[in-house]
């Protein structure tokens, strides 16, 4: 199960997943299954897990209205003035890293593309912006535009430097 989603996050699909035969299984050991699922899809956090139970049709209903909004997340448009203000406001939160004596600056971001969306940010010395700091911009556009269950893919580009005399 964790291959195939493995394979999905690296198509970068939006992901749901449904934890069958739910109603099965005695109350004292719920919290510890869910506890372990935590652990286990760590690589996944925005993955919402649903509940369910095909037998008795319990939680069903929800997950076409999930996969709704999970599909609605995945092909929505994000105006880059918004994406640019978010931006602004996640490195006034955590600035990015300095590099060898030199700050990151990330200067104004736009969506490159849909399914999953995709962010470019502009700046200087992007090549060198951690994956932390990559995830950590991904996680704050997910939650600021209700990016549902859905990876956020991040793009760095480096502007060029008009005073460089070698291009």
């Amino acid at each position: 199960d964790a291959s195939v989603l493995g394979i999905a996050l690296q198509r970068g699909r939006a992901l749901i997943i449904a934890i069958n035969k739910w109603d099965g299984i005695p109350t004292e050991q719920r919290e510890d299954i869910q506890r372990q699922l935590a652990l286990k899809l760590d690589f996944v956090p925005f993955a919402p897990l649903q509940f369910i139970s095909a037998r008795h049709g319990t939680g069903v209903g929800d997950l076409v209205q999930l996969t709704v909004r999970a599909y609605e997340a995945a092909f929505r448009d994000l105006p880059t003035r918004d994406l640019t203000k978010t931006l602004e406001k996640a490195m006034t939160v955590h600035q990015p890293p300095m590099v060898r004596g030199r700050r990151i600056k990330l200067r104004y971001a736009h969506q490159g593309g849909r399914n999953p969306p995709r962010i470019v940010v502009h700046g200087n010395q992007t090549a060198l912006v951690p994956d932390a700091y990559s995830r950590y911009l991904a996680n704050v556009f997910r939650k600021k535009f209700d990016l549902f269950a859905t990876p956020v893919a991040m793009e760095f580009r480096t502007d060029t430097n008009p005073y460089n005399k070698n291009p």
